[in-house]
């Protein structure tokens, strides 16, 4: 088996995917699968770290449309972002492997606050870690809050698990012209605007020399085969 590319990194998983095939919720043979997939990545010999949107539960940008105030719509769906931590948690130790969640809030009932020092504990113990809340802050997305923790804990990539198989020009689903990349450079995705991740993430990595890959959660094992370097997915970097 091929080594793995990266020790150490951060996956960045889509809130919206863990509904499965539901608008809403927590699909629990989809949350099985991620699990799984975090697993074997693990089992390759990589230390591994999870962000997990909540679009699945609540987008605080949405609400805050509706006349509740931006701050506190984000702080709704960073709240919503340690549900998903949590269950994707129980899944992960209910087969045998042990996860810690780390939050951006101090909430000592349900989490342990997420230090850089607290991360490096865990991952050198062999656990998984989910890194819930966001950043703590409103306005800051959860690629962005994947980004600044890689950079924190020292990670050497970012993975982008979402539902394309990279970075297009334009959405491929609503533009069949729409050309895929291989390989974009930080400042490239920024000026193109590519909707697949927002610019103060790219810019983020950017200065902090972090390549992100992009790639499709959708089949089983992909995580295993980006880490391994035979997975199909677009690198952005340098």
């Amino acid at each position: 088996m091929a080594e793995p590319v990266y020790r150490r990194v951060v996956i960045k998983l889509s809130g919206e995917f863990l509904a499965g095939s539901q608008s809403f919720g927590i699909d629990q043979p989809t949350i099985d699968r991620v699990a799984d997939d975090l697993i074997a990545a693990k089992k390759l010999g990589v230390e591994v770290a999870v962000v997990i949107g909540g679009g699945n539960i609540f987008r605080g940008v949405e609400v805050s449309s509706r006349g509740v105030s931006r701050p506190t719509g984000d702080t709704m769906g960073m709240l919503a972002t340690m549900m998903n931590c949590l269950a994707l948690e129980a899944a992960i130790e209910r087969k045998g492997t042990p996860a810690r969640t780390l939050s951006a809030f101090v909430m000592p009932e349900v989490s342990e606050l997420f230090t850089r020092s607290a991360a490096h504990k865990y991952l050198s113990e062999g656990r998984i870690v989910l890194l819930g809340g966001g950043t703590g802050n409103p306005f800051f997305t959860t690629d962005t809050t994947a980004v600044l923790r890689a950079a924190e804990i020292g990670a050497e990539a970012v993975l982008k698990a979402t539902n394309v198989d990279g970075v297009y020009s334009a959405d491929p689903k609503k533009d069949p012209s729409a050309k895929r990349f291989d390989r974009l450079t930080h400042s490239q995705a920024i000026e193109g605007s590519y909707k697949v991740m927002d610019a103060t993430a790219f810019a983020l990595a950017r200065e902090t020399s972090l390549p992100i890959i992009v790639f499709s959660i959708a089949e089983p094992g992909s995580i295993g085969a980006i880490l391994r370097g035979t997975g199909h997915g677009t690198v952005v970097a340098g």
